[in-house]
């Protein structure tokens, strides 16, 4: 399987099927693609209604006939478009093409329906996005009943957990793996992803990618 970073908190994920997480890419400084490049897709998933997080999912959706999963109001505006969604809620379960979603909690606001993570079940691994989200002792939860082999956590502060929280994060989920997101896309969320490596030390391994760069589960 290959998580490849596409900036922000924008994840593609490339096993038996192709997932993408909060696809902001069209106006995004740090995007490493473009939504004109992408050609396949079998699921998009957009975690919370904010523009740098739906971003370019219902252009992708529109595009590639993948199915979008999201909080139940913003599945309805993109059926509403012509898109095949799945709404869900925080707590729910549903299968999309062949993939797994749980949504869980995170706390934040958003334009429209609540905010939410997800956890991702495909080919035999186990995948949590936070999303956009305050440190929470649900992360707990996340951890004892998921087991994610692979998390990706917000630490560009400000809007999300900083890289004090984050570290604290990993602690509470017990991931053996952490993909940082949601910093370095502008000034106002800048981190050092290498300061979060640090405090987290031996808790997880900590792979810091650049936009476009890719990992192998």
């Amino acid at each position: 399987m290959e998580l490849t970073w596409l900036g922000h908190s924008g994840i593609k994920i490339k096993g038996s099927k192709t997932v993408y997480i909060d696809p902001f890419l069209t106006g995004n400084p740090a995007a490493s693609t473009t939504p004109e490049e992408i050609e396949e897709a079998n699921v998009v998933i957009v975690t919370h209604h904010h523009d740098d997080h739906l971003g370019d999912a219902f252009p992708i959706c529109k595009k590639t006939g993948a199915t979008l999963v999201a909080i139940h109001e913003v599945a309805v505006e993109g059926e509403a478009e012509g898109i095949t969604a799945e709404g869900m809620n925080v707590g729910g379960t549903v299968e999309a093409n062949g993939v797994r979603v749980h949504m869980v909690t995170a706390i934040h606001s958003a334009e429209k329906g609540d905010p939410a993570g997800v956890v991702i079940e495909l080919d035999g691994k186990t995948l949590y996005h936070a999303g956009d989200t305050a440190l929470t002792y649900d992360m707990k939860l996340i951890g004892e009943f998921f087991h994610p082999d692979l998390c990706f956590l917000p630490i560009g502060d400000r809007y999300t957990m900083g890289v004090p929280s984050a570290a604290k994060a990993v602690e509470f989920i017990q991931a053996k793996k952490v993909i940082p997101i949601h910093y370095g896309t502008f000034p106002i969320v800048s981190a050092d992803p290498e300061d979060f490596k640090k405090r987290v030390q031996n808790l997880a391994e900590v792979i810091i990618l650049k936009p476009g760069e890719s990992y192998t589960l």
